[in-house]
């Protein structure tokens, strides 16, 4: 008979349990009930690897000063009237930061408000990088404080926030094996005032993303309205086709990244013609293979793309040309 003093073990204890007994077990046993058992238990650690990006931020400067929270009048959350840089930490160094600024400036015009003094941005970045090996920030730069209403207020006053997160390591498999990517339902809006910059308006992202739980799949490919391939939802795309690389044009949908500028000019440093054109979906079918990148992750080449069939792609040399023309840039924030 169970003591009082010890309560009935539900079903999210058993599971605790179970793992932990898995854990035990030597790793030379090889039966099909422990690969069964395993299997079932290895889901979150997959869930949690897959989403290395998630910790709580340790560090947030809200212009120029410690702080954890904005005005509710802040028009960066009534309306998303805003833009923000996403940016690596590595070795102290943040990477790339000139092509970041100049993105945001090209943001901040295009939504006609003024952009942070770069005596400001410069300082923020100089106290939030000191002491840290690696680590992502986000900065953030809003229309500021202003009255109910969508026009802005004359003068605006911009808010600046830099968010830092520490880093964790994206795993080694995915650079290596590449990734599965899904199709997704959800269209990018066609808009060639806002194509490029990385304004706050991300439901669309949001959306596509909240399409897929499955850990196994790590990006999804987004078309725009009129059905032409664009990006992923947080990183842009090439494929290889006939010797080339082809990467969709972005003059009305998506984002203008950084590494795939930096892609495109690794390219042209080994021979490699980088064709910038409207990509239909079935192309993705035919391309000899395909990559997606950003910043953060780098370079990941796609293993295997879901959608209306399955198509698998094959190691591509040109996909290792770039690679080994990017250097460190290819892993990302390492």
């Amino acid at each position: 008979m169970r003591s009082r003093l010890c309560p009935e073990r539900g079903p999210a204890d058993e599971d605790r349990h179970r793992a932990l007994e898995l854990l035990r077990l030597r790793g030379d046993e090889r039966d099909a009930r422990l690969s069964e058992d395993l299997s079932r238990a290895i889901p979150l650690y997959r869930l949690i690897a897959a989403h290395p990006s998630s910790p709580e931020p340790d560090l947030v400067l809200i212009d120029g000063r410690p702080a954890r929270a904005v005005s509710v009048a802040d028009r960066g959350l009534q309306y998303g009237d805003g833009v923000f840089e996403t940016l690596p930490i590595s070795a102290g160094v943040v990477r790339h930061w000139e092509r970041h600024l100049e993105r945001l400036r090209l943001g901040c015009a295009r939504l006609g408000m003024a952009c942070p003094e770069d005596t400001l941005l410069r300082a923020d970045l100089d106290r939030l990088r000191a002491g840290v090996d690696h680590g992502v920030l986000k900065l953030i730069v809003t229309r500021g404080v202003g009255g109910r209403g969508y026009r802005p207020p004359d003068p605006a006053r911009p808010t600046r926030i830099f968010v830092r997160y520490p880093w964790r390591p994206y795993p080694t498999a995915l650079y290596r094996s590449g990734i599965v990517v899904r199709v997704c339902a959800t269209r990018l809006s066609r808009n060639p005032v806002l194509a490029g910059i990385k304004h706050l308006n991300r439901l669309e992202q949001v959306l596509a993303r909240h399409e897929w739980a499955d850990p196994e799949v790590h990006e999804g490919l987004m078309l725009d309205t009129g059905g032409r391939v664009i990006e992923g939802t947080m990183t842009n795309l090439f494929l290889a086709c006939a010797g080339r690389l082809v990467t969709p044009d972005l003059s009305e949908s998506g984002v203008l990244g950084i590494m795939r500028g930096l892609c495109i000019e690794a390219a042209a440093r080994v021979g490699l013609e980088t064709e910038i054109r409207a990509v239909d979906l079935a192309e993705m079918y035919t391309a000899e293979s395909a990559f997606v990148c950003n910043s953060l992750v780098g370079i990941w080449p796609i293993r295997e793309l879901q959608g209306k069939g399955k198509r698998r792609y094959a190691a591509c040399d040109l996909l290792a040309r770039v690679t080994a023309a990017m250097g460190p840039d290819a892993i990302g924030g390492t």
